[in-house]
């Protein structure tokens, strides 16, 4: 890291962010925080997790820079941390690892693999029940909290969870039907007291401090939008038997940008598609985490522009995933400069139109089945099967420790490996 001061001061700038002059013990620096994430991600610590093995191993200890009689950070400061790193300076801090892995050998760049896997977000399986539910649940505490102004509203929270765990036990088509109408009735009863509470903070009524009343309002205004919004997905699916488009679904009241990912006949996750882009080894060469459903089809020209703006080149060759194949994109990454490009199935294309040889054909997909271990260990290993930190600016945030980490452990072992 200190041959980097580029990325150490884009993390410092990070951290400082909305913050003045503190008083108090020294906090963290730029390179302990960085440092603190690659242990959290490559052993999938939660906070509490990595502040007991921050105090307790030497290894960990002397990695982070932590002295032999220093105490190490709180589960609060680490998480305080940790989380003000931004995509963009994990982005450039993963480029600069590539570069140096080139400079060192470990990468050349010459060959890239890519494919899209799916990381899930910190959401239950969402169901019109379940988020009725939430919402009602989530109004009543809200307007509980507007009770000091001297706002008073009808609780309805029992009778709408009575309802959900009815739904979600019922064994007969038209008993749901009728509970999911008394869920859907308590809900809008629910919805229109907090749009009167709210209607009432921000008039004034009983607040000694307006800008508590008014930050309250909002959130009874955001929440509202959203109920609204899941009543009118509940009648078009359960009552008129309609199907709703992903993009108007809503699926959770706290992540939402949480996507649903269609995998031809597999369950549908619910998170976000991430595009890896990976060297001949093993390093990730480039991410994009995807708003939406996009196809696979239209990110292979947009995955090699984004290699050549980083890296100011393109692969000599690459190969892609079946569902990446069509003659735009053959035309397309060869006029960028790729020389060999080759998708796992040709989808009437001849080999002749991608490869100089049925050979170099069969190399290339050989090399293309490697991703998939890799994709499977930055799952396993490195926590990107699923993500736990909250909110869009996190989820990328998240995705980028894990390629960080992932990298980090490749460059290392290749130079245990070359140093025997």
């Amino acid at each position: 890291m200190e041959g980097i001061p580029e990325v150490l001061e884009a993390v410092r700038e990070d951290l400082l962010q909305g913050r003045g002059a503190r008083r108090g013990r020294r906090g963290m620096s730029a390179d302990q925080v960085v440092r603190a994430l690659v242990v959290k991600q490559m052993n999938g610590y939660s906070y509490e997790e990595l502040a007991f093995h921050l105090a307790d191993s030497t290894c960990y200890r002397a990695f982070c820079g932590i002295g032999a009689f220093e105490k190490s950070w709180k589960k609060s400061t680490l998480q305080e941390n940790i989380k003000r790193l931004s995509v963009r300076t994990l982005e450039g801090l993963n480029q600069h690892i590539v570069r140096y892995a080139q400079g060192a050998g470990v990468e050349t760049g010459k060959k890239a693999r890519v494919d899209c896997t799916t990381v899930e977000a910190t959401i239950h399986p969402p169901t019109d029940s379940t988020l009725l539910w939430d919402v009602t649940r989530v109004l009543v505490r809200l307007m509980k909290e507007a009770e000091s102004f001297g706002l008073a509203f009808t609780n309805h929270e029992r009778r709408a969870k009575r309802r959900a765990w009815g739904i979600r036990n019922a064994k007969r088509h038209d008993e749901r039907v009728r509970l999911y109408r008394d869920l859907v009735k308590v809900t809008k009863k629910t919805v229109g007291q907090a749009e009167a509470v709210a209607s009432a903070l921000e008039a004034g009524k009983g607040s000694e401090d307006p800008a508590v009343a008014v930050a309250l309002a909002k959130e009874l205004r955001d929440v509202v939008g959203v109920g609204q919004q899941v009543i009118d997905q509940t009648r078009r699916r359960v009552f008129e038997g309609k199907t709703v488009p992903a993009q108007e679904k809503v699926v959770s009241l706290f992540e939402r940008h949480t996507d649903i990912i269609s995998t031809g006949s597999r369950e549908p996750k619910y998170g976000h598609k991430v595009c890896l882009s990976l060297g001949a080894s093993g390093l990730v060469m480039d991410c994009v985490v995807e708003e939406g459903n996009p196809a696979d089809s239209t990110l292979a020209t947009k995955m090699i522009q984004r290699h050549r703006d980083l890296y100011h080149d393109v692969p000599r060759q690459v190969v892609f995933d079946g569902g990446f194949a069509s003659r735009v994109n053959l035309k397309g990454l060869k006029h960028l400069g790729v020389e060999d490009v080759a998708f796992s199935k040709r989808c009437g294309l001849a080999i002749t139109e991608m490869v100089a040889s049925s050979w170099v054909y069969k190399r290339l997909r050989n090399f293309r089945a490697g991703i998939e271990a890799y994709i499977s260990f930055l799952k396993r290993c490195f926590g990107l099967s699923r993500c736990s930190w909250k909110g869009w600016a996190s989820f990328g945030a998240y995705v980028w420790s894990s390629v960080v980490s992932v990298n980090l452990l490749i460059i290392a072992r290749h130079k245990i490996a070359t140093a025997t």
